[in-house]
């Protein structure tokens, strides 16, 4: 999409580049849908040609430019999909049923049997599940690695190495890889890096531009941003794209519905303007208690006193409103705090309208366990989040 505003100045003034909002919000008129400003939704399973000529044609390029049926390629999700490759600065994008059904096709693009993968220790649990266990079934070796360390990384690769996968931030202790260097490496070695990008989304981190190769993301989260749909994204260059929808997505079948695509793609307008919502009040919430007693530490990557802060603010230009606290009280006393919050449901997933609360016993970097809370603000008013936090805490002391 080209920008209309150029800075003012001589005549070889390049276009000033689109911002999210702009990229999100602007289409230009589409007379094909008698100027329709929403997208219209597909439903529809199969495309009709007038000639047998043309059905020749559209089957050789059914994932180009013509709709065949909508299991390869339905117009609703296309337009989706380019969206999301605009936004996050990729050449192609491809949604999918869910974020498994992303990340796994994503990963089987890149390895087959008797490679070796590098995966980040933190990464989501059912992601580490289906390269850790399912994969060895086929032949395909993981290795997890602490992956704030560039040298643990590299210590751990091998000749037949083919994928680094990463996640930054995790999504439980809230670490950070160093994305830049991490994507060198893995080219120095020949390896091809996948990142999932769901909690800054691609408001506030592009991997691709840090050398990432693929990206994907769980579009269930706050891409949606109002809990009412599931779905999944695979974004990178087309040298690695096009074998991926030609494999994984077609002989798969997770496709998103068109439905879905049209759910999805009304929270998307908003997407940059909920994010400034969620950081706001993710770090209001999150500075109030770094400050209370129960709290031995908060993990939030836009906190000072984080570890990666820096690299945070080297690599993001934003944040996110998913974080967890360590706290040494025990487990069954979060667990009643969790339950007598008021604004805070008690629910896995995050990324939409409502603010959620789960308590976990992890293992820190010592190997020790400890008790954590995780917290996703939501849209709430953070003041109401806050006096909520304060009054559960408090009913609990006076038992």
């Amino acid at each position: 999409m080209t920008s209309h505003n150029r800075k003012s100045g001589g005549v070889n003034d390049a276009p000033e580049p689109e911002s999210a909002y702009t990229k999100i919000a602007y289409d230009p008129l589409d007379t094909r849908h008698y100027g329709a400003v929403s997208m219209p939704v597909y439903q529809n399973s199969l495309f009709a040609f007038e000639s047998y000529a043309q059905f020749e044609q559209a089957i050789q390029d059914e994932n180009g430019q013509f709709h065949v049926y909508s299991r390869g390629n339905n117009p609703t999700v296309e337009y989706l999909e380019r969206k999301l490759a605009e936004l996050e600065g990729g050449e192609r994008a491809k949604c999918f049923g869910s974020g498994m059904a992303a990340i796994s096709a994503a990963v089987l693009s890149v390895v087959g049997q008797g490679d070796h993968i590098l995966c980040s220790n933190q990464a989501y649990g059912p992601a580490r599940e289906f390269m850790g266990n399912y994969l060895k079934r086929f032949g395909v070796e993981t290795t997890f690695v602490d992956g704030s360390s560039l040298e643990a990384w590299k210590a751990e690769a091998r000749p037949n190495t083919k994928l680094l996968y990463l996640e930054s931030p995790t999504s439980l202790q809230f670490e950070l890889q160093d994305l830049a260097a991490v994507g060198a490496f893995a080219r120095s070695i020949g390896a091809v890096t996948i990142i999932d990008n769901t909690w800054a989304t691609p408001v506030y981190q592009q991997p691709l531009r840090l050398g990432i190769d693929l990206v994907v993301h769980s579009i269930t989260k706050y891409i949606s941003g109002h809990s009412d749909c599931v779905g999944g994204v695979v974004i990178g260059p087309n040298r690695l794209m096009e074998s991926l929808i030609r494999s994984e997505y077609m002989l798969l079948g997770g496709i998103m519905t068109a439905q879905t695509a049209a759910t999805v793609m009304r929270g998307l307008r908003t997407l940059p303007l909920r994010m400034e919502r969620h950081q706001s009040s993710g770090l209001k919430v999150a500075r109030h208690l770094s400050g209370r007693p129960y709290v031995r530490q908060v993990n939030h990557p836009g906190l000072p006193e984080h570890p990666q802060h820096e690299l945070a603010l080297r690599q993001m230009s934003g944040f996110g409103s998913l974080f967890s606290i360590q706290s040494d009280e025990p487990l069954d006393k979060l667990k009643e705090w969790a339950t007598r919050l008021r604004y805070f449901k008690i629910g896995v997933s995050w990324g939409g309208f409502e603010s959620l609360v789960t308590v976990h016993r992890l293992p820190v970097r010592s190997g020790e366990m400890r008790n954590f809370v995780r917290f996703f603000v939501g849209l709430e008013n953070p003041d109401d989040l806050i006096r909520d936090l304060d009054d559960a805490w408090a009913s609990l002391q006076d038992e």
